[in-house]
């Protein structure tokens, strides 16, 4: 008898299960890297949109917040055409002899006329503020001086002339933007002051019939006594009844053609270049040029005109001694 050993047969099954399992495992990550599509986000179309505008998505319900937005940006480009509708209002040409912007007009002219060198100041302000004054030092009192140059640029002035040297004297109405620091008549016959009022309008009064208090109410913003009165209704005033009047000196004077429409003039004196005015001769010079009234200021060495960070005239007393201290000035600027 002849007995046959069996050998055991192998199956095969889990091996082509296996071999199915990673077909079936490379031809799916085959097809999810490949085929297979997949979203993480949703993305509309609005919120697109707004992403390539640089914005962030409108969530539902929020229509206010995006019309306060709007109002927002809405309000900051309005801002900025104003910004640039203002700087280009507020622009300034400046030349040797003139300065224009918005609220300021100033146009000096150079005269030499007959062996008289002067120098007229055509000035137009758009508010009687830019109409301004100054104290030596910033400060009212008696023998406190400066120069009118180192007054203006203390001030950052644009144009500036010396004042009425209030401090020479004890006597005169001194009102200086808006505040009255003196009232004291010299008691003569003829005491007239200068004054400007809240509208830039130049008027003589005779301190005699007024006083500071009433005059502050009634608005007067600034007062100068110096004089004479040289114009008056657009006619000479001026008188040749005293020596100093009668002969040719250095002079300041300030007149009106309008309100805040006004003419400086200051004279060179006193040298082989210019002879000076009489009061006659330099009222005259207002009157031709449409000046309804015009008042004398301090002259002599006190003369003085500075533009734009410059003495434009030349002072008798800078000859010997530089431009002279003085205690105010009269200027334009802001």
């Amino acid at each position: 008898m002849v007995i046959k050993n069996k050998l055991p047969r192998k199956d095969y099954r889990w091996m082509f299960l296996l071999i199915t399992i990673m077909i079936l495992t490379s031809a799916f990550t085959l097809l999810d890297a490949f085929v297979i599509p997949k979203s993480y986000v949703v993305v509309s179309q609005e919120s697109i949109e707004a992403l390539n505008s640089n914005t962030q998505p409108e969530p539902a319900g929020t229509e206010n917040i995006d019309q306060a937005l709007l109002n927002s940006v809405e309000k900051i480009q309005t801002d900025i055409e104003n910004s640039l509708l203002e700087e280009e209002k507020t622009e300034v040409i400046i030349t040797d002899h003139s300065y224009t912007d918005e609220n300021i007009s100033i146009n000096i002219e150079v005269f030499d006329e007959n062996g008289i060198v002067f120098y007229v100041a055509d000035i137009q302000i758009s508010d009687v503020s830019y109409f301004k004054t100054a104290f030596a030092n910033d400060s009212y009192g008696k023998n406190i001086t400066q120069t009118t140059s180192a007054m203006a640029q203390a001030n950052n002035a644009i144009f500036a002339i010396n004042g009425d040297y209030y401090g020479f004297r004890d006597t005169g109405l001194i009102i200086r933007n808006g505040v009255l620091y003196r009232d004291i008549s010299s008691k003569t016959s003829e005491d007239y002051s200068l004054t400007v009022d809240s509208v830039g309008s130049l008027e003589i009064v005779d301190t005699n019939e007024v006083d500071g208090s009433s005059l502050i109410e009634a608005g007067i913003v600034q007062s100068f006594t110096f004089g004479p009165t040289l114009v008056i209704n657009g006619q000479v005033f001026a008188t040749q009844d005293t020596s100093v009047s009668q002969k040719a000196n250095p002079r300041t004077a300030i007149g009106q053609i309008s309100p805040l429409h006004y003419i400086f003039i200051v004279v060179d004196g006193r040298s082989d270049e210019s002879l000076g005015m009489t009061l006659t001769q330099l009222a005259n010079e207002f009157v031709k040029r449409g000046v309804t009234v015009a008042y004398n200021l301090d002259g002599g060495g006190s003369a003085a005109m500075w533009f734009n960070g410059s003495l434009i005239n030349n002072p008798s007393d800078g000859h010997y001694y530089g431009e002279r201290n003085i205690s105010d000035i009269i200027y334009i600027g802001y």
